[in-house]
């Protein structure tokens, strides 16, 4: 491993462009920058990189939705194991989700997008969102926004509680406890759903957005009326309107972990997740076989996206990172992003798993652009190492 000034951390040999690309992007960012960017490549970590203030190295920030792909490791080890089936009607683990016409809808379409349940009515509270059992109890009764099955869009905020709710009926465990006893103890993830008292001196809350006269202009423009879908999916529309930049504000959010979009992570935490999915690592079997990686990553809805109103694509759980964000990845890529930029997928066919995340917020919301040139440099790498 070599050591660069310009930027703290080590590459493995062969990854250099990786550190110059890193280095070249704090250059130019403003001089409160901080963020971090870890890679493995066939169960070895190549990429370890951060940039910021005392402690960055080590921090833990709010990772928003890319918390939705620790969940759904989750049901995809499940689903391995047997204990769900895809093709099986939600109804059949959990009976009351069959009300206002949802009964139809099977677990693969639930993971896809495609309930038509983004959110309520009413909307939740702060402390409702924290509460994966208290969001399902209410959508069970809700009535959904289109026709289950018809279409896609994103559930933002709400994924993660359904399917918990199908996990706690199957298992009588929830998805964090699942999570925390065969994903991140086994492997000493820096990736929680649920933040531990002992952990909170390393947590460091999200900076906000700081858009620039242009990008103002556009965030005015956007149509974000208060009964919109993308209100309602985002839980603008209540008593309680949600500010995701103030999420992880909440510690009761930080100490739940709510499976939609409150999981706290590292850079480094996020690449190890996704490496242990596909590969080998520290002599322990890839925790899911490579027809599962293949199902969970194949693409199931793509297209128009009813809420966020652009084209996303969605496999089960996951999002499709080839085809929505990095098109020169292998097909059935798959991770998640989350609102603050961060990025974190795996490649199977590249053996590739990346983590990036940053403390201030970029505009849009979701992965931060930089993700393109600095995925671009890893896989290149790694593609020329072998």
């Amino acid at each position: 491993m070599t050591q660069d000034t310009a930027v703290h951390g080590t590459v493995a040999e062969g990854f250099e462009t990786v550190r110059e690309e890193f280095a070249a992007l704090v250059a130019g960012e403003r001089d409160d920058y901080e963020g971090q960017l870890c890679a493995y490549a066939h169960g070895r970590r190549v990429v370890d990189l951060w940039a910021g203030g005392a402690g960055a190295g080590d921090a833990l920030y709010g990772v928003f939705s890319a918390t939705k792909g620790a969940a759904h490791l989750v049901t995809a080890l499940l689903v391995q194991d047997g204990t769900l089936e895809l093709d099986r009607k939600v109804t059949y683990y959990w009976p009351e989700f069959g009300a206002e016409g949802k009964g139809e809808l099977t677990l693969r379409d639930l993971l896809a997008h495609r309930a038509g349940l983004v959110g309520t009515d009413a909307g939740f509270t702060r402390a409702e969102l924290a509460d994966d059992r208290a969001i399902a109890e209410h959508l069970a009764d809700q009535r959904p926004f289109w026709r289950p099955g018809a279409a896609f869009g994103y559930h933002a905020l709400v994924i993660g509680a359904l399917t918990g709710e199908v996990v706690r009926r199957a298992t009588g465990r929830t998805i964090q406890d699942l999570y925390e006893d065969r994903v991140r103890a086994p492997y000493a993830l820096d990736f929680h759903l649920g933040l531990p008292a002992t952990a909170e001196p390393r947590f460091r809350g999200a900076q906000p957005l700081l858009p620039t006269p242009g990008q103002q202009a556009l965030i005015e423009a956007s149509p974000r009326g208060p009964h919109t879908l993308e209100a309602i999916a985002f839980n603008r529309h209540g008593a309680e309107p949600t500010d995701l930049e103030r999420l992880y504000e909440d510690r009761l959010i930080r100490a739940k972990g709510p499976a939609s979009a409150g999981g706290i992570a590292s850079a480094r935490g996020l690449a190890r997740m996704y490496a242990a999915m596909i590969g080998e690592i520290d002599g322990k079997a890839p925790l899911l076989k490579a027809d599962t990686v293949a199902e969970f990553g194949r693409i199931h809805s793509a297209g128009y996206d009813l809420v966020t109103r652009d084209h996303r694509s969605f496999g089960l759980g996951f999002q499709a990172t080839a085809d929505l964000w990095h098109p020169f990845l292998g097909a059935g890529s798959m991770g998640h992003s989350g609102a603050n930029g961060t990025q974190a997928f795996a490649d199977p066919h590249a053996g590739l798993a990346y983590g990036y995340t940053r403390r201030r917020f970029t505009f849009p919301h979701g992965a931060a652009p930089e993700n393109d040139r600095l995925v671009r440099a890893v896989h290149r790498a790694a593609t020329a190492v072998g």
